[in-house]
């Protein structure tokens, strides 16, 4: 029985009728007997009274919302306050920022995220005069705000299942790759034509089971975000990668922006014309927080899991892809950190590379020590042998579940035949800028030459100019010494590949085996590092391209040959895939005689749970509020525990305002709790059961990265800024009441 069950019957029922249904029942009459009956049964419903609701695994689609009992798990609002498709709603008031998420708290388009989530705009606004990363940003008053370069904000507005539509073009005759095609070219024309059905809108399909469910979603894009309020860095990343997916964390991770549209309120480019957006409804803000076990709610769009895969899938990521990657970016940090301690130019410039790599590594290792410590390639082997074991008394379907087994094993041994060229591959798009710049623009040329339904999607007409706009970005983070010195050692490694993985174009290229000088020849000659040039290129033919003789592009001309095997042998896969889980799927679903929750796409999500500590080691248990004292205990000067003076005197002081707490006897800077969340959670609005804002979602706990594959009660903990930190700082220590006024928030 679920524990949320046991209370139920005790809510309904008094002590006294209990006790005395217990005591005719047993047909007691001696006092020292009912004394004894009474205190026994007394017990027993404090015990049951006191055991603590449970949160349940699933980043549930808001579609599906009505198959959750909130209110029996402590919600206090309607569920269709949360979501209304027929009206406002909650879910108005999410954002999904670039990447994460973030929700508005003001009827003028004020907007809260992480401050790990308005980074890069934060970096790319800073100069050495006008360091913003170290010092933070105010704006006094509206006219002072500045462009969020590169941001967006999106709202859902409505979706469609467009299942029968996408799965409509697949016929049983297909080859695994035309399969993966066609349904790609059908989404495209759903996509194309629903953005005319929906003037100044954005469409999206995601796929919410693999090969088998498709929702197109609609959304308003808002293109003009401005920095309101930041942090320093000293507040905002407090403990950086030292304290990265670890509890107890100090981390002030929170910045405000706002959305702008044209005056006819229509979305629009920035322009000094633009005036603040009026969301349909925004959310309040709680000053007085939460208690350890109050129920809490996220919504949010949460990227990836992938809970639903397979054993073999498990095993590729543990013994391939993730220590493979983990590694590689352990060694491009220390590089790029190197060269950020020896001047302020490197150090702006490469923050937001190594900000990224260092999350992505440490997540990796997160993971890994997870898959390891709960045995998950076995757990999902047993799974399968149980599965097969069920359908034995089925030739039909016994056949069936070992051929899908064998064909998926089948894809995942060419993956690992071909994983370690291919991931070097990618890698040296992820971190050569003027060779990932070279590679787009090739790319574009070549798609241009064919109608618009037929080209990849990130040079579709609907496309195009954000791809342009990421590549110019990219820009603000190049910085050559470090990118030469990270090439150079991948290209190394592609050198002593072994015979059946190599890599013939590189060969070819660096043929007297001086890696050091092709990479310096190509940094000092290429030009697709240059704005000008970039914006130039963007409108030549691929045959144009070939004539400038560029290295970079000439790099991309030899590599292209590979480049489209590992293309085309990637979409058979994907078709494979796509025609095997279904099956697997619903097999599955016999098995367990349920549902399953789709696994996170960055499509709408709900998760809830409740303000809990955990035990993360045999004997050591982590209460769920942590306090300023605990930032005090950990300042030591140094990088990266430095806490602002300001910020320490006011402490010292006992400046608080209100939003000291008086059962902790301090502030409380973050909070612990077992909702179900991943990446694209970040920035994501932790609500309490009124549906008020009572912090930032920004973090995992250690144990819980292991989030994306298997989720677990006991040790799957997510970390929140808690919104009276943010209150405190926003308010006494940058001193902008005027955000609290806006924000509704009393002063005292």
């Amino acid at each position: 029985m679920n524990l949320s069950e046991i209370h139920k019957p005790f809510k309904r029922l008094t002590i006294r009728t209990v006790l005395f249904s217990t005591l005719l029942k047993q047909g007691v009459n001696n006092y020292e007997v009912k004394m004894k009956l009474f205190s026994l049964i007394i017990s027993i419903f404090l015990i049951l009274y006191s055991l603590p609701l449970q949160a349940d695994e699933g980043m549930w689609p808001i579609t599906e919302i009505d198959r959750i009992d909130l209110q029996s798990k402590g919600l206090t609002i309607p569920v269709e306050d949360i979501y209304n498709p027929e009206g406002i709603s909650l879910m108005q008031a999410i954002v999904r920022l670039s990447g994460c998420t973030a929700s508005f708290v003001s009827p003028d388009g004020l907007i809260i995220t992480n401050h790990h989530c308005a980074f890069g705009a934060v970096q790319r606004s800073s100069t050495t005069e006008n360091d913003y990363l170290t010092n933070g940003f105010l704006a006094k008053d509206r006219s002072e705000e500045i462009p969020a370069r590169g941001y967006t904000a999106s709202i859902m507005e409505t979706y469609i299942d467009v299942s029968s539509e996408v799965l409509s073009v697949v016929t049983d005759d297909m080859d695994l790759g035309a399969r993966i095609k066609a349904i790609n070219k059908k989404k495209k024309e759903l996509l194309v034509q629903a953005e005319k059905d929906y003037p100044d809108k954005r469409a999206e399909i995601s796929e919410m089971y693999i090969g088998k469910t498709y929702l197109l979603f609609i959304y308003t894009r808002l293109r003009d975000l401005r920095l309101v309020y930041v942090p320093p860095i000293a507040i905002g990343n407090f403990g950086g990668e030292n304290d990265n997916w670890i509890w107890p964390r100090h981390t002030g991770d929170f910045s405000f922006v706002r959305a702008y549209v044209a005056p006819d309120g229509s979305p629009a480019d920035y322009s000094e014309e633009n005036i603040p957006y009026q969301p349909k409804i925004h959310f309040q803000v709680a000053p007085e927080g939460v208690n350890e076990e109050d129920f809490v709610f996220i919504l949010g769009y949460p990227g990836r899991t992938y809970r639903h895969r397979t054993s073999y899938y498990m095993a590729y990521e543990e013994n391939i892809r993730l220590p493979y990657l983990a590694s590689e970016y352990e060694k491009a940090i220390l590089i790029m950190e190197d060269f950020s301690m020896k001047t302020p130019e490197a150090a702006l410039k490469l923050a937001s590379p190594i900000k990224g790599f260092s999350n992505r590594m440490k997540n990796y290792r997160g993971k890994l020590t997870g898959m390891k410590r709960i045995n998950l390639v076995v757990k999902r082997r047993i799974e399968e042998e149980k599965l097969q074991k069920f359908y034995s008394d089925n030739n039909d379907k016994t056949k069936e579940l070992k051929s899908i087994l064998k064909e998926i094993e089948d894809i995942y041994q060419q993956k690992s035949q071909n994983a370690k060229s291919e991931l070097l591959i990618s890698n040296i798009w992820r971190i050569s800028v003027p060779l990932r710049n070279a590679h787009t623009i090739y790319e574009a040329a070549e798609n241009r030459s064919k109608q618009d339904i037929e080209r990849e999607s990130a040079y579709m007409d609907r496309n195009i100019e954000r791809t342009k706009k990421r590549l110019f970005l990219g820009l603000k983070s190049y910085y050559p010494p470090s990118e030469k010195i990270i090439l150079a050692g991948l290209l190394k490694q592609a050198m002593e590949l072994p015979k059946e993985q190599k890599i013939e174009a590189l060969d070819e290229m660096i043929s007297d085996g001086n890696i050091d000088l092709f990479v310096d020849n190509l940094y000092s000659e290429t030009k697709f590092a240059d704005a000008e040039v970039l914006q130039q290129a963007f409108s030549i033919s691929s045959e144009e391209l070939a004539k400038l003789d560029d290295p970079a592009i000439n790099f991309i001309l030899a590599m292209d040959p590979q480049l489209q095997r590992n293309k085309e042998r990637s979409r058979e896969q994907s078709g494979a895939l796509n025609k095997l889980h279904p099956k697997l799927i619903e097999l599955k679903k016999d098995f367990y005689k349920s549902d399953f929750i789709p696994d996170a796409n960055s499509t709408f999500r709900l998760t809830f749970g409740y303000i809990r500590g955990y035990y993360p080691k045999d004997a050591i248990y982590c209460s769920p509020i942590t306090t300023f004292s605990g930032v005090i205990e950990k300042t030591i000067g140094k990088d990266p525990f430095i806490t602002p003076p300001g910020l320490i005197d006011l402490y010292k002081q006992k400046i608080f305002g209100q939003f000291y707490n008086q059962n902790l006897k301090d502030v409380p800077v973050a909070i612990l709790y077992n909702t179900d969340t991943t990446g694209g959670n970040s920035g994501s609005p932790v609500l309490n059961a009124k549906g008020q804002l009572i912090g930032v979602n920004f973090d995992r706990a250690w144990e819980a990265t292991i989030n994306d594959y298997a989720w677990n009660e006991s040790y799957s903990r997510s970390i929140a800024v808690d919104i009276r930190y943010v209150l405190w700082v926003t308010q006494k220590f940058a001193g902008a009441d005027y955000l609290l006024n806006e924000m509704n928030v009393p002063l005292e």
